[in-house]
């Protein structure tokens, strides 16, 4: 097949399970992914062909400590559905809150499922593992989920961190976490893991990071914290539509006051966009059209993909500014209102107004010395009248 022409993909392979998508929709969104994971649009014909192969990889879905929040919002995503597109590409052989079974049948199917596809299987593990006394906070079937997800991790192909209690511990970590939660990069210490962090994360990067793995048997490039280069490599600051207004000195003061309306910059709220890795402003949220983001509808980002910012810093607390900081010739935000001039800036200011007005006197001294002069040397060199 010549990969360059999408007139040769054969769109019968896929048409029977993605209902009324037509093969147009389907090589665009396919084109959209590759754009997404940074790739050349040719990339598209072979990520098309990975999904239609036939080739489902089993997928094994545990849950920890989490709100399901990841899984809700993987099931929101369209244009084409994930559980049209997703859900039957690759063969999901263990979800708790998707599995038609339940109980000893949906484990049982489960560990069929791994000794069936051993060094096959995707695992992908949604919310934060307790470790605190053997981990008997989180159980399921009567066994913690931390046996359970060390158990998984032995023979799969490739291990997914979904969302940011996964990958980091989210909320169950937060202080004074008193289960003991963590990442799930710290419980698998010794594996390769792929972190989504977000809370919840945006679907695509998950989308793209699996096809990416079923199109070309790898991992795409991960940054030092394991999580894809294509999804945060930038920071949400960069590709803000707020952008301008910050480099330009515009800022709401409050929700709901004139620059809030007008859509100015929300740093001065407490927006963490400046030192938040992920691509909302770009991907966006629900495909319900422009500024479907935080940002987007009028509230600050609060950092939730980075570890010791979302969960931890106050709301309002100003971000830390890893790219520019906002003008200097501005007022800044911590400015007490109605309390009038300082004493120390008092002093100051009087001590320039004083200088300035003895500067003006000995000008102005000077001055008159000049035209005293002046006119004196005018009067000697007139001649006296007889």
């Amino acid at each position: 097949m010549d990969r360059t022409k999408t007139d040769d993909f054969d769109f019968t392979q896929v048409k029977g399970t993605l209902g009324n998508l037509t093969r147009r929709d389907f090589i665009k969104f396919c084109t959209g992914v590759a754009a997404t994971l940074g790739l050349a649009s040719t990339a598209g014909i072979r990520i098309a062909e990975a999904a239609a192969s036939g080739q489902r990889p089993p997928v094994i879905w545990l849950s920890g400590q989490e709100c399901t929040g990841c899984s809700e919002t993987l099931l929101r995503a369209t244009h084409p559905t994930l559980e049209g597109l997703i859900l039957d590409t690759i063969s999901l052989d263990y979800h708790e809150a998707l599995s038609a079974a339940a109980g000893h049948q949906a484990e049982a199917a489960r560990h069929a499922s791994m000794e069936a596809n051993k060094g096959k299987y995707i695992l992908v593990v949604e919310g934060a593992i307790p470790t605190k006394h053997n981990g008997i906070y989180c159980k399921i079937a009567n066994k913690t989920i931390l046996a359970h997800v060390k158990e998984a991790a032995e023979d799969a192909a490739t291990i997914v961190a979904i969302g940011s209690c996964a990958s980091w511990g989210g909320v169950a970590s937060t202080p004074p976490n008193p289960t003991g939660a963590v990442g799930l990069p710290k419980v698998l210490a010794d594996k390769t893991i792929v972190s989504i962090p977000g809370c919840p994360p945006n679907p695509y990067n998950l989308l793209a990071t699996l096809l990416h793995f079923l199109t070309f048997n790898k991992l795409p490039q991960l940054d030092e914290k394991g999580r894809p280069l294509f999804a945060y490599g930038r920071l949400i600051h960069e590709n803000c539509e707020r952008r301008p207004h910050f480099d330009a000195g515009r800022f709401a003061m409050e929700f709901g006051d004139e620059g809030h309306r007008k859509g100015w910059c929300l740093y001065k709220l407490g927006c963490k966009g400046p030192e938040t890795y992920a691509n909302c402003p770009a991907v966006l949220f629900g495909d319900v059209g422009s500024a479907s983001w935080p940002v987007g509808t009028g509230h600050p980002c609060i950092g939730c993909t980075e570890q010791g910012v979302v969960f931890q810093k106050p709301i309002h607390a100003l971000a830390e500014n890893k790219s520019v900081e906002p003008p200097v010739l501005f007022p800044r935000v911590v400015e007490e209102q109605g309390i009038g001039i300082t004493p120390g800036a008092a002093a100051v200011a009087g001590g320039i107004t004083g200088a300035l007005l003895g500067a003006g006197a000995m000008i102005a001294s000077k001055i008159g010395e000049s035209t005293n002069d002046k006119e004196a040397n005018e009067n000697d060199a007139k001649p006296e009248k007889a």
